[in-house]
């Protein structure tokens, strides 16, 4: 059996899967104040449960923010502190006593949609998560691309207002800061599922949103854009003026599709991507 642990912004989930069947699944919400030390508790508590519950063989993690790929060390988080250099596949091992592997959650939710969900078939996929923040994940002949030094896919920092607001990152006018959950609460004062459901709003929303996956098409051709997280849930309110903008946005000579989809999978994306990253798929 396969753990498999996805830790986001505002939650962590954990789940246990018997083959492709999840057998066990608990979420939680994340206590920012608490940083990684309350998060890796709680997960310590969970996994050692499970271990007297399950024979488990190997785990795999997609983590909310940068990971070194090749030395398997969290590099940092945005939104919750304490996360820096963190040996957290180490910390699992521990936990679980099996050996676990980690990605970022994009790569790992890119992972998920293109073996069990929305991405099926399609390469290559790019895959986005729309959530308390923006992340990226390409999917490509069956391997998730990295790029040189692990940072690859990394669209929610894309500079899409050069002179718009300030970034958690330092730089000004992201895709992020622009569009992401948490910021959307913070500039309007709103949930960004309230938000969404004002058609007017999702109407000068959604120009952001598609100068970011511009870049992704004009760059990467992907045959579908997939695009999973919380704020995804808001479906056609979403996805209609967002295929409609990026159709009015694509450059006129460019035949490239513009094939953009929900995530399948819904909050399980990373999940799913967790236990192919376990079972040693994308790592080539």
């Amino acid at each position: 059996m396969i753990l498999a642990i996805d830790i986001g912004g505002t939650k962590f989930s954990m789940a246990v899967f018997d083959g492709d069947a999840m057998v066990r699944r608990e979420s939680r919400a994340t206590d920012a104040s608490g940083g990684r030390a309350w998060m890796v508790a709680r997960i310590g508590e969970i996994a050692g449960a499970w271990r007297r519950e399950f024979v488990l063989e190997r785990c795999g993690i997609g983590f909310g923010g940068p990971v070194n790929f090749g030395e398997q060390r969290v590099v940092l988080s945005t939104h919750v502190g304490g996360w820096r250099d963190f040996d957290l596949c180490g910390f699992v091992r521990e936990a679980a006593g099996v050996p676990a592997v980690m990605d970022n959650d994009a790569n790992v939710g890119a992972m998920g949609e293109a073996e069990f969900g929305a991405g099926r078939g399609c390469s290559p996929l790019f895959y986005m998560t729309l959530s308390t923040g923006i992340g990226g994940g390409i999917w490509e002949d069956g391997r998730i691309w990295r790029g040189a030094d692990s940072y690859g896919g990394e669209i929610g920092h894309l500079t899409i207002r050069p002179d718009g607001p300030e970034c958690l990152c330092g730089a000004r006018g992201c895709l992020e800061r622009l569009c992401c959950g948490l910021w959307l609460e913070r500039d309007y004062g709103k949930s960004a599922r309230e938000l969404l459901l004002d058609c007017e709003f999702v109407d000068r929303y959604v120009v952001d949103l598609a100068l970011g996956l511009k870049a992704a098409i004009m760059l990467l051709n992907p045959q579908r854009i997939v695009i999973g997280g919380g704020l995804s849930k808001a479906g056609d309110r979403l996805f209609v003026p967002l295929r409609r903008e990026l159709r009015r946005q694509i450059t006129s000579w460019s035949a490239a599709r513009l094939d953009v989809a929900p995530a399948l999978l819904g909050d399980d994306s990373v999940l799913y991507g967790a236990l192919s990253l376990a079972r040693g798929a994308g790592e080539r």
